[in-house]
């Protein structure tokens, strides 16, 4: 079974890549141009980026610097932590092992999984649309925590297993880290993983890009950010490339069909819309849905995807300063209010 999984993955790492057509190009080649403009301005040191398009990856650039001291270029496979965007790869954890395996509804109240759970009428759904207790669109990531649980209680691992061996390594996200403190591994740690795996994660995490203040949109090394322990919502560490291929798989059948259309479909609450599905916020643009994740590591890193499903359309942005969404509000669920997001938009679905 891992030969299977790993040849998999090198059969999906060669295959993404196609040559766009000389239209395409040039679409590409004025996104680039606006995209890496608007990093300027901002200040961000560096961005990753990649587009999916039509089951491929169409576009990839490293843009700026990961490490301006030392001179260091971005790479498409450069570590990042993700910030909240971590919770897309825990909600499709979740609905893959617990829903998709009929162990789990997602109208479930959470005491059913977790007893001491202190809201008794909230749904494992309510708590991946960030429903509020009255039933109201709160964004609130702090709250999927207790979700954590609730995967590891339907799927009888560890949350940091799961993510390793059912993400990560099935899909061949080999850049990518189940926990920003694995440099540091607890007794916990050594218990999940081996030793090689382990050190494997450490240097992961070493190559990361580094983390930048933005003071007046010039950067400014920040060596002052606590890395945080794995959760639904926190601790991944990934790679725009990684992320690329999770997108590929989310597309091509990882999740039931009835599930992934569940998953980005807006969510209501009393009959009134919220912005979520389960995992991704939700919106129209153009008359086409659009579904979104971001994520903040304030003064450090920000995230960014963007995907179209009816048009096969992925867009991952992975930056070392929290330029690319902090600015934007985005946790009042409006991606247009992103300049980055606005001009990839503007340029694919004019």
């Amino acid at each position: 079974m891992r030969i299977l999984r790993l040849l998999s993955s090198v059969l999906i790492s060669v295959a993404v890549f196609e040559r766009p057509s000389s239209a395409q190009s040039l679409t590409y080649a004025l996104f680039e141009g606006t995209l890496d403009s608007l990093r300027v301005e901002a200040g961000i040191p560096a961005i990753s980026a990649v587009i999916v398009q039509d089951g491929t990856i169409a576009w990839s650039r490293g843009l700026g610097k990961q490490d301006l001291e030392g001179n260091i270029t971005a790479r498409l496979d450069t570590p990042y932590p993700i910030g909240a965007l971590a919770q897309t790869l825990g909600a499709t954890l979740l609905l893959r092992k617990c829903v998709d395996q009929s162990y789990l509804e997602t109208n479930d109240f959470v005491v059913r999984w977790i007893p001491t759970y202190p809201e008794a009428e909230t749904t494992v759904a309510e708590l991946l649309s960030h429903t509020a207790p009255d039933k109201t669109f709160g964004y609130a990531p702090s709250r999927l925590e207790a979700l954590t649980a609730v995967v590891e209680e339907c799927a009888h691992r560890r949350y940091p297993q799961l993510l390793a061996q059912e993400l990560f390594d099935l899909l061949g996200m080999i850049n990518s880290v189940p926990g920003q403190t694995l440099t540091s591994p607890s007794l916990e740690d050594v218990a999940m993983f081996d030793s090689a795996r382990l050190a494997r994660y450490s240097d992961i995490i070493r190559r990361a890009a580094l983390p930048y203040r933005l003071i007046n949109r010039r950067p400014f090394r920040n060596s002052d950010l606590t890395p945080a322990r794995i959760g639904f919502a926190q601790g991944v560490v990934s790679s725009a490339l990684d992320l690329a291929q999770f997108d590929l798989a989310y597309d091509s059948g990882f999740l039931a069909s009835a599930t992934r259309q569940q998953a980005l479909t807006q969510k209501f609450a009393d009959g009134k819309p919220l912005r979520t599905g389960f995992g991704w916020f939700v919106q129209p643009y153009n008359g086409e849905p659009i579904a979104w994740q971001f994520g903040v590591i304030e003064n450090g890193y920000s995230s960014l995807i963007v995907k179209v499903p009816n048009r096969r359309l992925t867009l991952i942005l992975l930056a070392n300063s929290d330029g690319l969404a902090a600015p934007f509000g985005l946790e009042a669920g409006d991606v247009t209010a992103s300049i980055f997001a606005r001009a990839f938009l503007r340029i694919f679905l004019p």
